[in-house]
């Protein structure tokens, strides 16, 4: 892992990163709490949605609501084709037949479905390499509890990690186009979590979603709604997703 930029505001240090082709971003508290140094603090994975970057607004307010108000790292990284990271010949091919379908007004569930799964296989390595040096950080460790936030495609992605990665111990999961093999992999995900969705969506139809919730293995699991639409889930979710995490992670 190698920092590229750094800078401090308001009590948060934002460093850039590259690892191999994967570009990221952590953020941590500038100094830690005297209180806070009696054991390691939480680590939180953000996963951001569809067709932004590791810098989208709303995830860059979460992230630094959990420096400032929780004590916790965050670290985000770029999907693979999103962000600073060039997009190959298959993944133009997605996008472009998404941007048609949606002028159009044409289904595109099979679409974002095919894409989704494409890009869930290619980024959950990459970000168990993130985590492998993450913990490598003295201002994180190996000790430190993991937890994953996400929203549409970052909940894909974060779901299909949680289902095969042991230090993810809990998961707040935003509003998702639901498909057939969303539900095998819910059906390996025991972890505390909650699915969170938009209720006013014209693109996202909230049913499958129960469907979805109760596919989950996890006993401890909430299912939570706002209105409007899924791009519209950013005002009360710091606070939220914070007393979740706070309760099974500590700090």
């Amino acid at each position: 892992m190698y920092f590229t930029s750094e800078k401090s505001e308001h009590g948060v240090l934002e460093r850039d990163f590259t690892l191999g082709e994967i570009t990221g971003v952590l953020w941590t508290p500038e100094s830690p709490s005297p209180a806070d140094t009696s054991e390691p603090a939480p680590l939180i994975l953000m996963g951001h949605s569809g067709g932004v970057h590791k810098r989208a607004p709303n995830l860059v307010t979460n992230a630094r609501y959990f420096v400032t108000e929780c004590g916790y790292s965050v670290a985000a990284i770029d999907a693979p084709g999103h962000g600073d990271r060039p997009r190959n010949a298959e993944d133009t091919r997605w996008t472009e037949q998404l941007h048609a379908a949606r002028a159009a007004g044409e289904p595109m569930d099979a679409i974002i479905a095919e894409f989704n799964l494409s890009l869930a296989a290619r980024a959950v390595p990459e970000w168990q390499a993130t985590l492998d040096a993450l913990q490598a950080l003295p201002e994180i460790g190996p000790d430190a509890p993991v937890g994953f936030c996400g929203i549409t495609l970052g909940t894909v992605i974060g779901m299909h990690l949680a289902a095969v990665e042991p230090r993810i111990q809990a998961a707040t999961f935003g509003s998702v186009f639901v498909f057939d093999a969303l539900f095998e992999v819910a059906k390996r995900i025991t972890i505390p979590l909650t699915l969170d969705i938009a209720w006013h969506d014209e693109e996202i139809d909230r049913q499958p979603s129960f469907a979805l919730f109760d596919a989950f293995a996890s006993q401890d699991k909430l299912l939570t709604a706002r209105p409007g639409r899924h791009n519209q889930m950013t005002g009360s979710t710091p606070g939220f997703s914070a007393w979740f995490l706070r309760e099974h992670l500590g700090r």
